[in-house]
């Protein structure tokens, strides 16, 4: 149960949803061979596993099972930015239903907080990911950088165990809270900056 400082999931996803499919809906044909800030991903491949996530965090946010096993191609799909948009929607519904962030979720078995924090950063990070590949600025909203900093601080050493974060960044004096909490995923915000 959140309290009531706490926002919900739900309402950081729509936010964050309305920040990102902006930045997916403007991505041209062209910049989808460009590399991207996250090392294994071109803007296609990274277009595909945000889509594979915001599909798949629907079910986990229902406490179904996922499959994270393939990554369909959803960009050769007539329509997908569009598409994106329409996912995202159910995201946020699914996150909104009685329960969604109560109990746990997943194989792991993470509280369904945690669970819905790890898409929350997922379409924050991976937008601005999408954003500097392509030579685009992106600031997301800071109640959504605020509500993932204790989070994404928790989970980092068992994200890099897994090579999910890379080796955390340092950052000079004065950078911001959106740059730190890309620093701790392993991302240098100044290496990208447009």
């Amino acid at each position: 149960m959140t309290s009531d400082a706490t926002p919900r999931i739900a309402d950081l996803l729509r936010t964050a949803a309305a920040h990102a499919a902006p930045v997916v809906g403007a991505t041209t044909d062209d910049s989808l061979g460009a590399p991207t800030p996250c090392a294994e991903y071109d803007v296609r491949a990274l277009l595909n596993h945000l889509f594979a996530v915001v599909v798949n965090f629907q079910a986990l946010a229902a406490k179904e099972p996922a499959d994270f096993a393939s990554t369909p191609d959803r960009l050769a799909e007539d329509g997908w930015r569009e598409r994106f948009s329409v996912e995202t929607g159910k995201l946020v519904t699914a996150w909104a239903a009685p329960g969604a962030e109560q109990g746990t979720s997943g194989a792991m078995g993470l509280p369904a907080r945690t669970v819905g924090s790890m898409v929350l950063l997922d379409l924050t990070v991976h937008a601005w990911d999408l954003a500097r590949a392509t030579g685009r600025g992106f600031e997301p909203d800071p109640a959504v950088v605020a509500g993932l900093v204790e989070e994404v601080e928790r989970m980092a050493p068992m994200a890099r165990k897994m090579n999910v974060f890379g080796e955390g960044v340092d950052l000079p004096e004065g950078a911001t809270a959106f740059e730190r909490l890309l620093a701790t995923t392993g991302r240098d915000p100044r290496a990208w900056e447009v």
